[in-house]
């Protein structure tokens, strides 16, 4: 398993910093270097943040000394929550997760309500 990955399973807990009952999928991004454990991970990607893992008090450090590995979960100001007729109306990003089946150490998952339609076949 990936450092990545790996670093779900010392999640502690998920914060949302919205109400996440409005968005039918957030984006989830993993940040490599992130110097607190416990204080929100500040975010300077683009869109806004609306969400964070917080690692337990015990998780190691990523590669580098004294950073963590964290998740974000943020929204494009192009994303379905903000344009309803957009560039997302049927479909949804790569990076996407219907909020609702994320969990600490749970990797969220595409659902018909994150993609806006029923999935396409593989």
């Amino acid at each position: 398993m990936s450092g990545n990955l790996r670093a779900l399973e010392y999640e502690d807990g998920i914060v949302w910093t919205e109400d996440v009952e409005r968005f039918n999928y957030v984006r989830q991004s993993i940040e490599l270097s992130v110097s607190t454990r416990r204080l929100p991970v500040l975010w300077s990607g683009s869109g806004r943040r609306v969400g964070y893992a917080v690692p337990r008090s015990d998780s190691p450090a990523g590669d580098v000394p004294g950073k963590f590995i964290r998740r974000v979960f943020w929204v494009k100001v192009d994303g379905r929550s903000e344009q309803p007729g957009g560039t997302y109306n049927c479909s949804a990003p790569s990076e996407r997760v219907d909020p609702r089946t994320v969990a600490p150490g749970v990797w969220g998952e595409l659902t018909e309500q994150a993609w806006g339609a029923p999935l396409p076949e593989e």
